[in-house]
Formats: structure tokens, sequence, C-alpha cells
């Protein structure tokens, strides 16, 4: 659902570039209180994990692929403030080094792909977690229902952006209803991913994923033949199965075998968003990209003739910097443990 250059005017640009600005702004305070030495790390591999899935275009309908948002996986795993943040780092470098997303189109795009379905799916995760039973399969399938639901809200999103900012005269309702229809049926592939993401990590590490903190069950005990609530506890827990380090290099092989190798079998189809804006012409004042001329852009390697050889290059170097970036950004925001704590 990256959007380019000219899809939206320049007055609605700007105000969304305000608008996540401020949103970045508020995420780097509030990833302070979610992010430290052991989670910093993780919501590195977390950003690079969610380039290298966005390159994996599986197909919706005729003639249409969708992908990866990654909102809701980012904000289960390391928190909101650290997914919006997660998101951003992503669309940055897809921005500047691939080509992929407009430039002048960046507050658009954060604004859509980071911040809403960072809110939405986080909200509708925590109302979920709240009813259900307090076990790890309620996790995962609160992920799923909320990766499910935060795509069509962007693609609300952007229908109202394009309302407001829109540079083809193009019937809102047609746009709307495309939008959305196209874009349910890629939230499905969506909390898919999520769902599978977020239960294998909680299979070997669930002290590592933010939304599995806080979540308990009373216990109950017996005292003179009544039951009465005991002090809260944790589900009961096995000892971790890897390591952090097992963890993080296990995620980042996963992440350079999805962009470098798997991505070549990924759905040439154009995405929800491309397909619409082909079928409706909401693509015919569509500006040429500040960074076509990158060595990058299009996801291949300029100079390498080969397909499947350029193709994955652009993958690894992609996921490379977007782990180092983002561990760069999460290293440096993260809660630091005071003296005394260390010495402890």
């Amino acid at each position: 659902m990256h959007v380019p250059d000219g899809f939206i005017d320049a007055p609605v640009s700007a105000a969304t570039g305000v608008v996540a600005a401020a949103a970045i702004a508020v995420s780097l305070r509030g990833a302070r209180r979610e992010l430290d030495e052991r989670t910093a790390p993780l919501a590195g591999l977390v950003a690079a994990f969610i380039f290298a899935v966005q390159m994996l275009n599986f197909p919706v309908a005729a003639g249409t692929s969708g992908h990866l948002l990654g909102g809701a996986l980012a904000a289960i795993l390391v928190g909101p403030y650290t997914g919006v943040l997660c998101v951003s780092v992503v669309l940055l470098m897809q921005g500047i080094l691939f080509a992929d997303g407009g430039l002048t189109a960046l507050g658009v795009n954060i604004t859509d792909m980071a911040i809403t379905t960072t809110v939405v799916a986080y909200a509708v995760f925590r109302g979920l977690v709240k009813v259900l039973p307090r076990t790890r399969r309620s996790i995962t399938a609160a992920s799923f229902t909320a990766a499910l639901l935060s795509v069509p809200a962007a693609a609300l999103v952007f229908t109202l952006l394009y309302s407001l900012g829109g540079t083809t005269d193009v019937s809102l309702g047609k746009v709307a209803t495309a939008m959305i229809g196209v874009h349910v049926l890629i939230g499905v592939g969506e909390a898919a991913i999520t769902a599978l993401t977020v239960g294998a990590v909680i299979a070997v590490r669930p002290d590592l994923v933010h939304g599995a903190r806080g979540l308990e069950q009373r216990l109950k005990l017996r005292v003179n033949g009544e039951l009465v609530d005991a002090t809260p506890q944790l589900e009961p827990v096995a000892a971790p199965r890897t390591s952090r380090r097992g963890l993080w290099i296990g995620g980042l092989v996963t992440s350079l075998l999805l962009a470098g190798f798997v991505s070549f079998y990924a759905s040439s189809n154009p995405d929800g968003l491309e397909k619409v804006a082909a079928d409706h012409g909401i693509d015919q004042k569509a500006k040429e990209h500040t960074s076509a001329d990158s060595p990058l852009a299009d996801y291949g390697v300029r100079d390498v003739d080969d397909a499947r050889l350029s193709g994955g290059l652009a993958g690894v170097i992609g996921v490379g910097v977007t782990v180092v970036a983002g561990t760069g950004v999460f290293w440096a925001v993260r809660k630091r443990r005071s003296t005394t704590s260390q010495v402890a």
C-alpha cells in the first residue's frame, strides 16, 4: 500500500508529514518505556523481518496481490510506540534506497501504514486479551483478529486522505469500495503471517513478547472449604527454549532467506493500491520517484543482469541496512538500567 508521489496533493501530504513527525516524536518518548537492553535488538530485528516479508507479495484475487503491512506484528511483539518506529524505519529505507513509496508522500505512508495499523491493531488486541481466557492461544487469536482489522482500517484512512487531497477526479464511493474490499482479503494474509510469527516467538521466548506482558490469571486457594483469590501470578511459563542471541540470529537468518531467496517467487501482480489506482485512474498524475536512479531501485541491484541474483542481493542489502538502522535507533532510545540495578 505504498503511496507514490502524485496521488495526494501537496497540502495534504504536508499535513500528514506534520502528523507523522509528531507521532514519531511521541513514539520516541514512549519507546523508552518499552525498550531495554533485552528488547532493543529484538525491535531492530522486527523491523528487518517486516522489510523482508513485505517483499513477499501473495495473490489475493484475480490480478491482484498483497503484502504484510506489519503494524500489528510490531505492536504486539515490541509495543505500540516501538511498533510505529519499526514500520517508519522500514518505510524510510524503502523510500530512499528502493524507490518504493514516494518521498513527498512519506508522511502519507507513515500515517497510513505505520500509525493507523499500529494504533488500530494494538487497541483491538488489548481489548480482546482482556475478555479472552488468559492463555498463549488467546494471544495468538487476538493477534490474528487485530492484524485482520488493521489492513482495511489503513485502506479506509487512505480513502479519507484521497477525499481530502486526491489529485484526480474519481468517485470517492468507487475508491472506498475497491480499496476496502481488496484490503479485507489482504488482511487475511496479514492476519495469518502475524499470528504465525507471534505464536512462534511465544513458543520459544514468551517473556520477550510485549503483548504477553501483564496477562495474569488469578490462582485459587481453598481456605476453610472456600476458594479465595491467591496472589496474581503469570500463566505458568516453561523455561525459554532458546537464548535471546539464538532468537536474534535465527530471526535474522530467516529474514535474509525470505528477502534473498523466497522473494523471487513472490507474486508479480500489482498490490491492492496499485490495482485500484490503475483500474480507477487514481494514478493519472503519479510522478517518477525521486530515487528512481538509486542503484537498488525496484528491489534490484543495478548492473546485475541475472534477475534472481539481482533481487536476492537487493533483499539481503535491505535486511542488513534495516536491521542496522533499526537497532541503532532502538538502542539509542532504550531505557537504561540504573547503576544500582546493573551492580545487582
